[in-house]
C-alpha cells in the first residue's frame, strides 16, 4: 500500500479525480482523520473536509507508479 497526500479544493478536481482513478481495477481509501470512504465514491468524497490535504491510500503494487503519474496534478508536498 501506498499512502500520498493529495489536494481535491475545487469540484471540478473532484470531479476530474474520479474520473482518474475508476480507470484503475485497484482500491483507493481517502483518510480524512477517523473517516475512511472509498475514494470512487463522488458522494463519499464531498462529506469530507476538502479544504485541507487528505491521504490517499492507494492498494496496488504492481502498477503504482503509472498511478502515481495519472493522480500527479492532485499530489501535495
Amino acid at each position: 500500500m501506498k499512502t500520498v497526500k493529495i489536494s481535491l479544493n475545487s469540484i471540478d478536481k473532484v470531479k476530474s479525480f474520479v474520473n482518474d482513478v475508476t480507470k484503475f481495477d485497484s482500491d483507493f481509501d481517502l483518510v480524512s482523520g477517523r473517516y475512511v470512504i472509498d475514494a470512487k465514491s463522488i458522494m463519499g468524497i464531498f462529506s469530507l473536509d476538502l479544504s485541507k490535504p487528505i491521504d490517499l491510500n492507494i492498494h496496488n503494487e504492481e502498477s503504482v507508479d503509472k498511478i502515481l503519474s495519472i493522480l500527479n496534478p492532485y499530489i501535495v508536498e
